[in-house]
């Protein structure tokens, strides 16, 4: 597959380019690698009543530094703007995986005040996946449309919106014996999605929403005569 910027796109030089797709290799390595060890060590357990304050940085952490590396370095901006539209939102199929706080929440391990929003809206957006990818293919346009906008962001409001819950519900626990609280989601494995597969699903969003811009500024900035960099890549592959 080859990105819908593909046309004109201010990718970064051949060397460069494969630099910083090995840095940024590396870096989710060593970030997975460090959630695992904390969750190990027990690193994201914390007392009733307390925010969770280890999960907030596991959260914010990536979130703060994805957005200043783009805004530091052109580079990099460029590596997200020549990723692949399709595949960022292609990866977003894995959120389906939300059926799973349902099957948690029957089992008495999740509360379903944390269970069922945050699993609904993964299915919810994790069903839809498929078929915004296929109108990415059919129709390249369908990038800068309002549809895949709202998409990006309901999908980016069910994060906020589970990670919130969960904060909540953390506060308001008692720690009494029997209690089904969100205890679990601070232990291994399934401290993975709020410490990793949450941040990395928000970056996934806030990815294709550049992308989307970027296409309608080019858009705006192509001279009539000139096709739009969208159908450009279109043309190309058929």
């Amino acid at each position: 597959m080859e990105p819908l910027l593909q046309q004109g796109s201010p990718n970064p030089a051949p060397n460069r380019h494969r630099t910083i797709k090995l840095t940024v290799s590396i870096a989710l390595g060593a970030w997975l690698l460090l959630v695992v060890a904390l969750g190990m060590a027990g690193g994201f357990v914390g007392p009733p009543h307390a925010p969770p304050l280890a999960m907030g940085v596991a959260v914010a952490a990536p979130l703060l530094l994805f957005w200043s590396w783009t805004r530091l370095s052109r580079s990099f901006r460029d590596f997200v703007l020549s990723l692949d539209l399709r595949l960022i939102a292609g990866v977003q199929g894995w959120r389906w995986a939300g059926f799973g706080f349902l099957a948690l929440y029957a089992h008495k391990v999740l509360p379903a005040i944390f269970a069922m929003p945050a699993g609904l809206g993964d299915m919810a957006i994790g069903a839809t996946a498929p078929w915004v990818v296929l109108a990415l293919l059919r129709r390249p346009g369908f990038a800068t449309s309002k549809a895949f906008t709202r998409w990006n962001l309901l999908g980016m409001l069910d994060l906020a919106v589970a990670v919130s819950i969960g904060t909540l519900s953390a506060m308001f626990a008692t720690g009494a014996p029997g209690e089904v609280s969100t205890a679990a989601m601070a232990t291994l494995p399934l401290v993975l999605i709020p410490a990793f597969g949450v941040p990395m699903f928000f970056i996934l969003h806030i990815a294709a929403l550049t992308q989307s811009a970027e296409i309608r500024r080019r858009d705006r900035l192509s001279p009539p005569a000139t096709p739009k960099p969208a159908a450009a890549w279109y043309a190309t592959q058929h």
